[in-house]
């Protein structure tokens, strides 16, 4: 199953992610299909970057996102 998720890439204690495609099977920061946008919770307020065009062609063809980017996908709008 392919899932939308986030992927943790920001130093110790400062967390930053880029939001994913993956295989729901492989590791949390391990192998990825696309990059799809960014997520920085340490700015005020919080920087969401989305390239909404790939989100939904995924969504579409079947990709799951978790709870996490769906609050995000919807932030973003």
């Amino acid at each position: 199953m392919v899932k939308i998720r986030l992927r943790r890439v920001g130093a110790k204690k400062a967390p930053f992610y880029h939001i994913v495609v993956a295989d729901s099977r492989v590791a949390r920061d391990g192998k990825i299909i696309e990059q799809v946008g960014t997520y920085d919770p340490m700015t005020e307020p919080s920087t969401i970057v989305l390239d909404k065009e790939k989100v939904e062609k995924w969504i579409k063809n079947g990709a799951q996102p978790t709870d996490t980017v769906k609050a995000l996908i919807n932030k973003a709008k």
